[in-house]
């Protein structure tokens, strides 16, 4: 099995997780979710596994978050236009972003992790 997982270099939590993925022995790949960010398809994917909760596909503790006012304006877009956004500015995505085989992982939480993937 090989995941495909949305990191960002610089984010500790991603860190965790690829470090988590390589002590397991689990094939990976990575994608630089700033410059390349999920598809508006792996998106609508991933909402489906968080119940139509579109604030879990977003990284609500990010500079981005905040700048683009979207705690006060996520209530009033569309989730196509919350796709849209999210899929050109992959900083706005809740990472690590781990799409595999039958499960999506957003963040990094240890137990969920082994559940899925040991």
């Amino acid at each position: 099995m090989t995941v495909k997982i949305y990191s960002y270099q610089k984010c500790s939590t991603c860190q965790k997780a690829l470090k988590f993925l390589d002590h397991a022995q689990i094939a990976y790949q990575v994608f630089p979710i700033r410059e390349q960010p999920p598809t508006s398809a792996e998106l609508k994917q991933a909402l489906d596994y968080v119940q139509g909760d579109l604030k879990k596909l977003l990284n609500t503790s990010g500079e981005e978050y905040r700048r683009l006012n979207l705690k006060e304006r996520l209530s009033s877009m569309s989730h196509e236009e919350v796709f849209e956004l999210l899929s050109h500015n992959g900083m706005l995505v809740k990472r690590p972003f781990v799409l595999g085989e039958n499960f999506i992982l957003l963040g990094f939480k240890e137990d969920a992790w082994k559940a899925k993937l040991l």
